[in-house]
């Protein structure tokens, strides 16, 4: 059976979870903070550039197309030999933005879009461990560490635009 909260209880709960969260997000960015905006290594580059191009050629040309960089000298077929999970993610993300005419540059969404799911995973085991037990302290302790294990910080730094740090 699930605990009832009241008043003061439920206004912490949910304060707690908000820090949480920050703190998710907000303890991944330290390489943003110290050395600025960047892809790190190459298959996030390699990522990177194709979310770029799927933002500008849009979804269909992005399955068809030929990258002559990638696998160079022979090249690489984009559409049949990549998830485009996090590319389709980040383009959606890109043009949801855009739409409400907040201007982003796509490569500042592809840097922060790993922070972002990291402060997402952490709400998803609060409420998982919240269904599971029913009381809110496991969940928030599931969240907080969720938020701060260091094997999921390794993998969903800014900048690193990876398949692992959506996963």
């Amino acid at each position: 059976e699930k605990e009832e909260l009241t008043g003061l209880a439920v206004l912490m709960k949910y304060s707690i979870l908000f820090l949480i969260c920050a703190l998710a997000f907000l303890i991944r960015l330290f390489a943003v903070v110290r050395y600025e905006s960047v892809i790190h290594e190459f298959d996030p580059y390699f990522n990177f550039r194709t979310t770029k191009y799927l933002t500008a050629e849009g979804f269909l040309d992005f399955l068809d197309w030929f990258d002559d960089r990638a696998w160079y000298p022979l090249g690489r077929t984009i559409g049949g030999t990549i998830y485009p999970g996090l590319m389709f993610t980040a383009a959606c993300i890109y043009w949801f933005l855009n739409a409400l005419h907040i201007t982003i540059n796509i490569r500042n969404v592809c840097v922060f879009l790993a922070p972002l799911f990291a402060a997402n995973t952490a709400l998803s085991s609060y409420l998982l461990t919240y269904e599971t037990t029913g009381r809110s302290g496991a969940g928030l302790l599931a969240a907080a560490f969720t938020a701060i294990v260091p094997s999921y910080i390794s993998r969903s730094v800014g900048g690193s635009y990876d398949n692992e740090g959506v996963a």
